[in-house]
């Protein structure tokens, strides 16, 4: 019996090591894009970019850790190109892969600035080499242009800051992380921002980048006006690496062409789950609703999850997580746990400082945010996991304002 896990990344890894602790002792072949054996990204844009932060990127295990000690055949710097879901076969570098249970854990590629092709200076924050040039550039003290007020963009700014270089972000909307925590934490985290001295320009378009001599100078708005700029990043969003399932028969969601599972992480394709941030899945905390998450805890809790499930399908049961993720920006530690698909969203700032969202879906607790108060955050996460109601959530709020 072969297992073939497409995706050297953190729920691929997490797979192979399931599979192994769980007692499998068949043959495993570990396909990815990148020529790294599997690497942690989460530090990318937040320690790594630090002045005083790591030198180099290291890997979870070395290949020859990865063959060795795990009994894995590492296919590295080579993606995957083809699925034959009827013979089984992966396709990759001229050559198939036969399989007999299949985890997809591609993840997703960074979207790309139009226009910056052959731009030097203009980056996307999403590899090992991406944080490498980012933090090469900051070496330099460029002045820095994020494009997209995201989460991993906002580090960006936040390590240039740190640095007291000049940093500016530009956001097509009037609010920031608006689609990911809502409206009103999206007006707090606008402010940290500003306090911190990051030039923010919302409801601003960017129309193209200014160049000399093949290296970029600036960023030019719809206003007509340009941002000096050394060191450009664009965090405007990512794209589930899919193409190549495409007639695979593995199903596909039509947004985002990210893979489509159950609660199980199951494609309905035999043999074949999904896991991390490829995976649409199917959530029953959430009345099952399909949830794509970038979060580290999520790739590394579905990747093992995968593997389980594809060895024993029969005894496979729903995943129910509740997401978590967390963000520092200039000092200040942002955590979200939850849904920010609400009907309510009830905000409070209490006397001992930070700031705290909840989020309502009819009469239950089904998101909460924090900053600066990281000894709440897991109580709240119990909360949505144990189905709390909504006047218990506000109880305990109010109790923890004082």
């Amino acid at each position: 019996m072969t297992l073939v896990v497409v995706g050297a990344s953190l729920a691929g890894l997490r797979a192979v090591e399931a599979a192994r602790r769980d007692g499998y002792r068949g043959r495993i072949v570990l396909i990815g894009a990148e020529d790294h054996p599997p690497y942690d990204r989460l530090p990318l844009s937040k320690a790594f970019l630090d002045a005083e932060g790591p030198g180099r990127i290291e890997p979870f295990h070395s290949e020859a850790a990865l063959r060795d000690e795990l009994g894995v055949e590492p296919v590295l710097g080579a993606p995957a190109d083809g699925l034959d879901t009827t013979a089984r076969e992966v396709a990759v570098d001229g050559r198939t892969v036969s399989y007999d249970a299949l985890v997809i854990a591609t993840g997703a590629t960074a979207r790309r600035l139009p226009g910056s092709e052959g731009i030097a200076g203009v980056h996307t924050l999403r590899t090992a080499e991406d944080a490498l040039a980012v933090r090469a550039a900051l070496d330099r003290g460029a002045r820095t242009v994020v494009i997209g007020a995201g989460f991993i963009g906002s580090e960006v700014a936040a390590a240039a800051r740190k640095r007291g270089l000049s940093s500016t972000i530009v956001e097509a909307l009037d609010v920031p992380l608006i689609r990911s925590v809502g409206a009103e934490a999206g007006a707090v985290c606008a402010s940290l921002h500003r306090e911190a001295g990051t030039e923010l320009w919302l409801s601003t378009t960017v129309t193209g980048l200014e160049a000399n001599g093949g290296v970029v100078t600036g960023v030019r708005l719809a206003s007509g006006e340009v941002l000096p700029a050394d060191l450009v990043v664009a965090g405007i969003g990512v794209v589930p690496a899919t193409g190549w399932l495409a007639g695979s028969g593995v199903p596909l969601h039509e947004r985002d062409g990210g893979v489509v599972c159950d609660a199980t992480l199951a494609t309905g394709v035999p043999g074949v789950y999904a896991a991390g941030d490829v995976a649409h899945a199917e959530n029953p905390l959430f009345d099952g609703e399909l949830m794509r998450l970038e979060h580290w805890t999520n790739a590394a809790e579905q990747g093992a999850a995968a593997a389980r499930h594809a060895f024993a399908p029969e005894s496979a049961r729903a995943l129910a997580p509740v997401p978590y993720f967390w963000s520092d920006w200039y000092g200040h530690r942002i955590q979200f746990v939850g849904t920010p698909r609400a009907d309510e969203v009830v905000t409070a700032v209490p006397a001992s400082g930070g700031f705290t969202a909840l989020y309502r879906r009819r009469d239950r607790i089904v998101g909460a945010l924090t900053v600066d108060r990281p000894r709440e955050i897991m109580k709240y996460r119990r909360h949505i996991a144990g189905r709390a109601p909504w006047p218990e959530a506000l109880a305990f709020a109010a109790a923890t304002a004082a």
